[in-house]
């Protein structure tokens, strides 16, 4: 149970699902009196009668989302839980898992980052020459996460200094190309590293009572925010000085079909970055479709903000319907499909606005991020009212001693 704990908690789970899977687990092990506790930096665990209680304390860092070893984590507790494999089994299946490396090489994990990166500038409203620069600061932005994953030392401020290399980049890049906007296409370079989806399970974790692990989520995701735009800030004055000030000009247009294009190459994109199953790709990338176009037809009747709670829900829909036939993991094609839907952008708009001491819009971008946040989480857990888990819904939290 402890090493199922940990190894669920390194890949993404949020507070709610991870306590879920392991009630669950114990439950159907015949362990009396669990009760578990997550955090973002720890795992508390206890078995047994409050007066004999045993109490166990693991010690855990935030780790990145993988999508396919999440989905076989979950696949060996629900196999241990039926009685289908031994306890033993598992452990050695689980360290088997932890083990195994990434089904993608650098090189595609690279690749990847560009393409999302220009791929969400067209979302942004860039034009060819923003799309163009904010795939070329994907790839800088791909190899640098490659090198913060070999020096541990590099990955601890590892946002700070790749937007700082980013920002300056993009000004060195601006000389190259010619007149465009700066600001579209570094946004674009960076939106792998905005904490818009730890922000979204913030939020959703304070909505469930869930709130020592969604007030350290928020206040993680805070923190991000702010080493992304020190970094900027710092980047942005330095390529002045080496580069001279760029000449900002309004995107140019692009054809009628580049945002269909760019939902697919985001889509499948995001299938490498998160690290996902191949065989799950197709509905990797039907869920981001289906996440764009409900968020669009949803901002047409409700507005921008509250369309996203329209498309938070149909996604939600989808993955539990996903989760019931396909007998996998709903966060398999739910967390993709909310990816592009997540406020990582509108919240850099809101820091910037700040730093530049305009106030005025940065309080209001700020708002519109926290009601963006607010409808996604909504929509999120209507759907779960709705379409509950299959799994874990029936699982009581605690089981009494």
């Amino acid at each position: 149970m402890l090493r199922l704990a940990r190894a669920l908690h390194a890949y993404g789970y949020s507070a709610a699902r991870l306590e879920d899977i392991l009630a669950a687990t114990a439950e159907r092990l015949g362990l009396a009196g669990y009760r578990f506790f997550s955090m973002p930096t720890q795992i508390m665990a206890a078995f047994g009668p409050e007066e004999r209680q045993r109490t166990h304390l693991l010690r855990v860092e935030p780790g990145e989302v993988n999508l396919g070893k999440l989905a076989a984590l979950e696949e060996v507790s629900l196999d241990v839980a039926r009685g289908q494999m031994s306890p033993g089994e598992g452990m050695a299946r689980i360290e088997r898992i932890v083990a195994a490396p990434s089904p993608y090489g650098p090189a595609l994990v690279t690749i990847a980052h560009g393409l999302l990166s220009g791929a969400v500038c067209q979302f942004l409203g860039g034009g060819w020459r923003e799309v163009l620069v904010a795939t070329v600061l994907g790839l800088l932005l791909g190899l640098l996460a490659i090198q913060a994953a070999r020096h541990a030392r590099v990955g601890r401020i590892f946002e700070p200094l790749a937007a700082f290399v980013i920002s300056l980049a993009s000004f060195g890049l601006a000389r190259l190309v010619g007149p465009l906007a700066i600001f579209v296409a570094t946004l674009g370079g960076l939106i792998v590293l905005l904490p818009g989806l730890l922000l979204t399970t913030a939020i959703t974790e304070l909505a469930t009572r869930h709130l020592a692990s969604g007030t350290l989520r928020l206040s993680s995701a805070f923190m991000t925010l702010l080493g992304i735009i020190f970094g900027v800030a710092l980047g942005g004055r330095l390529g002045v000085a080496l580069f001279g000030s760029t000449v900002n000009a309004a995107p140019g247009p692009l054809p009628a079909w580049a945002p269909v294009v760019a939902i697919v190459v985001a889509s499948a994109s995001s299938i490498v970055i998160l690290r996902a199953d191949p065989r799950d790709a197709p509905w990797i990338i039907a869920a981001g479709l289906l996440g764009v176009l409900t968020g669009r037809f949803g901002s047409l009747i409700l507005g921008v903000e509250l369309g996203t709670f329209v498309a938070a829900f149909g996604v939600a829909m989808a993955s539990a319907a996903f989760e019931r036939w396909r007998h996998r993991p709903a966060p398999v094609v739910l967390v993709p499909g909310i990816l592009l839907l997540v406020p990582g952008s509108i919240g850099y708009r809101s820091m910037s606005s700040l730093l530049e001491r305009d106030t005025i819009a940065g309080i209001d971008t700020a708002f519109t991020m926290v009601l963006t946040a607010v409808s996604l989480v909504a929509g999120l857990l209507i759907a779960g009212v709705i379409a509950p888990e299959p799994r874990h819904a029936a699982t009581p939290r605690q089981l009494a001693p």
